[in-house]
């Protein structure tokens, strides 16, 4: 983003997130799971040596059930990685600077006036958009944070690969595959000494709160009896491309290296997707 191309540009940001309406999961930061745990179903997403924290917001891909037909959200909290739209950090350097970005087609970028302005007269940001930046800088800080958070349940072997299954009231049934969770079991087994490293830094809550926000698998079966009409019209033609030949549901996955189109899990959000985005 820069003055001589957005200098007489405004940005009007409400509460209007349909640009996620093709998302199915999120990444989450660490310091969101306990607020995120009581409203979503907190799981971990990623393959290889990258994984993130995620919320499953869909049951299938391109399904996002806690969104209205509006364009409102039904949640109490809403996660970071949507908050910040239409705004992003960019690093041509694998994080060592980092260049702010906004995405071109959100609606809300204008030239009329409407809401915030992005530049003052004398091409200096406004306290607006100063605000936006302490924002993107904390959420890398948390970004940095989540990465060891995941490294730690790595490294103790804590993650588990998972599957959810969902019984629809028609019969069919539902698999959301390709994420992992924290097995209670290998939990149970570790040190002292582990267990006390992961209370003193409030890590072992975060477990806790992730194990616990599993429950909320159930509660997406009636967000999706709840969606509006053609929203579950959509979820049955996306139903019948996940059928084989011989009728078979396929796995679907949920959170794989792509727990949103939004952006990949691993990378803490610094895609933003969907439409382009211009600096």
């Amino acid at each position: 983003m820069s003055y001589g191309r957005h200098g007489d540009w405004s940005v009007e940001v409400g509460t209007d997130y349909s640009f996620s309406r093709s998302v199915n999961s999120v990444p989450l930061m660490s310091v969101e799971i306990l607020n995120a745990a009581a409203e979503y179903a907190v799981v971990f997403g990623g393959t290889g040596d990258i994984v993130m924290p995620a919320v499953i917001l869909g049951l299938r891909g391109d399904e996002n059930l806690y969104l209205t037909e509006q364009g409102g959200w039904q949640a109490k909290y809403i996660p970071a990685f949507l908050r910040r739209y239409p705004f992003v950090f960019s690093s041509p350097d694998e994080g060592k600077t980092f260049t702010l970005c906004i995405d071109e087609a959100f609606p809300g970028f204008n030239q009329k006036g409407r809401g915030e302005r992005l530049f003052t007269d004398d091409r200096k940001p406004t306290p607006y958009v100063e605000n936006v930046l302490k924002f993107l800088q904390q959420y890398q800080i948390e970004f940095r944070r989540t990465q060891t958070f995941c490294k730690k349940l790595k490294d103790l072997n804590l993650l588990e690969p998972m599957q959810a299954q969902i019984n629809l009231e028609s019969g069919e049934r539902m698999f959301l595959t390709g994420f992992s969770a924290v097995d209670r079991a290998r939990l149970k087994t570790l040190s002292a000494d582990a267990l006390a490293d992961l209370a003193k830094s409030d890590e072992l809550e975060l477990i806790y709160a992730h194990l616990f926000a599993m429950r909320n698998f159930a509660g997406m079966r009636d967000r999706l009896l709840k969606a509006p009409a053609s929203q579950r019209t959509e979820a049955a033609r996306a139903a019948d491309t996940t059928r084989g030949d011989g009728g078979e549901d396929k796995k679907e996955s949920a959170s794989d290296d792509r727990p949103a189109k939004t952006g990949k899990a691993g990378d803490g959000g610094n895609n933003s997707g969907g439409a382009s985005k211009k600096r």
